[in-house]
């Protein structure tokens, strides 16, 4: 499974130390990114997985890369980034519902 792989589990931990950082030690609408980012996060990371078990290396990378920028740059704005990131959010977004498009249209059968 190789570098997918690996970096979905390390996404995985990326995406739970988020969800705790935001709800034990961040504030206001920064717990909300965290929250968000985190969830998206952990499940496209468990969703690039099961994808790579479907030998699906394409979804799986969508998946990730995907996840990285959606999480990644509501991270980036609960930590103090300026907001303008978050007109950079639904590119990551786009790019998790154009992976689950390509892995349905791939078991479609």
């Amino acid at each position: 499974m190789g570098l997918i792989a690996v970096l979905a589990a390390l996404s995985g931990a990326i995406a739970i130390a988020a969800g705790a950082f935001g709800a034990h030690w961040a504030d206001g609408v920064a717990v909300e990114w965290l929250r968000t980012g985190g969830q998206y996060q952990l499940v496209h990371a468990v969703a690039a997985l099961v994808a790579l078990r479907f030998e699906a290396r394409g979804v799986a990378w969508l998946f990730v890369a995907g996840a990285a920028i959606f999480a990644g740059t509501l991270y980036a704005m609960a930590f103090g980034a300026p907001r303008w990131l978050g007109a950079i959010t639904p590119i990551g977004g786009t790019l998790l519902i154009v992976g689950w498009l390509w892995f349905a249209w791939g078991l479609r059968g």
